[in-house]
């Protein structure tokens, strides 16, 4: 089955991005493309967190998921929306990924576990717990690809997740990333092509590239990855639409080759030999 991936520059106009969006739908279905796949905050990229807040509303309420809904439906297309900057209990923010379907139907959620609270050794620093609140679930959502495992971003540095995600049977991993270029040059494809691998599944992680209108800078190089860790597509640093064939049955024949799943199990927390 033929996917699309949409490598964004998403800026602080959140129907701009929208548009953008809608448009990826539109050249997808034309592509052949059974879903299409967009960044995280395809939405809205802005560090200023004042200025964002006028722009961030409850699920319900976002144009950019209404649109993109709507598009769905004409082009009848399932889309993975990477996420979106909502507006969620009390007051705070959630990091929200949601899988659409050709009826415009929301058939899954996930807001982002692991949130990015890093320094880093070019001066950059992110506090996303500041303004966002961590979710408490894994998600995995049927589609005509397969079982698709949700994740958004930093959550890649964490296997146990992608452990979850294939125990509830999940052969595909969305990572759609707004990584930062030094972290993404340093570990963006070997992260990637790890999660594949361990998991025998297929990897799709769509990404933000370039220069945004808030000053920061995205790595890009949205991937398409085998379960046997080939990289199927590398989409570079420019935005754009791509495309990639997957082939569900790939994955029992890699499990079957390796079948790490079968041999998992469960550690007891490690002791200090005295």
């Amino acid at each position: 089955m033929r996917i699309a991936l949409l490598q964004m520059t998403s800026g602080i106009d959140p129907l701009a991005n929208g548009s953008a969006i809608v448009e990826a739908i539109e050249a997808a279905a034309r592509g052949g493309a059974a879903m299409l796949f967009t960044p995280e905050m395809a939405g809205l990229i802005d560090r200023d967190r004042e200025r964002a807040r006028s722009s961030i509303v409850a699920q319900a309420d976002d144009p950019v998921l209404a649109a993109t809904r709507r598009a769905a439906v004409e082009h009848r297309m399932w889309v993975h929306l990477g996420s979106l900057a909502v507006l969620g209990d009390g007051g705070r923010l959630a990091n929200r990924g949601f899988v659409i379907d050709p009826e415009g139907a929301i058939r899954a959620t996930y807001d982002k576990i692991h949130l990015f609270d890093v320094n880093l050794p070019t001066g950059e620093s992110w506090r996303e717990s500041a303004a966002y609140a961590a979710g408490e679930r894994a998600c995995v959502a049927e589609t005509p690809l397969g079982r698709l495992g949700l994740s958004i971003c930093y959550d890649l540095r964490f296997p146990a997740l992608y452990a979850a995600l294939t125990a509830a049977g999940a052969t595909i991993l969305a990572v759609p990333a707004a990584f930062t270029v030094p972290t993404g040059e340093a570990h963006w494809h070997v992260l990637l092509r790890a999660r594949a691998i361990e998991s025998g599944a297929f990897v799709v992680a769509a990404a933000q590239a370039g220069a945004h209108a808030d000053g920061r800078t995205t790595y890009g190089h949205s991937l398409v990855i085998d379960p046997w860790g080939t990289v199927l597509l590398d989409m570079g640093e420019e935005p754009g639409l791509g495309f990639a064939e997957i082939e569900p049955g790939r994955v029992a024949e890699v499990r079957s080759r390796i079948p790490v799943l079968d041999h998992r199990r469960i550690i007891p927390d490690a002791s200090v030999a005295t």
